[in-house]
């Protein structure tokens, strides 16, 4: 394959791309997006990610615990996973009483609502103390 038809096939490739997906370094957990509600956070399928009001800024663990966990499941964190920059670990324990590790960006823990089904789905803004994580840049 010569250059000139290399180049053209990575720039099909990259025109197919929501816009989205350059809004986070590859190696980030969430990303930003932008919606009728401003620029939010969402994760790597598009769900929106809220934070907690009972969350603490700096606060070494979620304050979302019990059925509170079930509803509102955490960004979790695969094993392995690094803080990075603004993005930290807590631990959490998940609906299944395991304790795992779950994403902060700021310090403030992000979650998922249950009753969100697809991405830009956004019924758990202002529910139980839960707000949609907004981008503040």
């Amino acid at each position: 394959m010569n250059g000139a038809l290399k180049i053209a096939l990575l720039l099909s490739v990259f025109a197919v791309i929501p816009s989205a997906a350059f809004a986070a370094a590859p190696s980030d957990p969430a990303m930003t997006t932008k919606t009728a509600n401003g620029k939010i956070w969402v994760d790597p399928k598009g769900m929106t990610l809220y934070t907690f009001d009972k969350d603490k800024k700096g606060e070494k663990a979620s304050a979302c615990v019990g059925a509170c966990i079930k509803e509102w499941p955490p960004l979790l964190a695969p094993k392995g996973a690094k803080a990075s920059g603004e993005w930290t670990l807590l631990p959490v324990v998940d609906k299944n009483g395991k304790t795992q590790q779950m994403w902060a960006y700021n310090g403030k823990p992000f979650y998922l609502f249950l009753d969100d089904k697809k991405p830009g789905d956004m019924t758990g803004d202002n529910k139980d103390g839960f707000h949609i994580a907004k981008d503040a840049s």
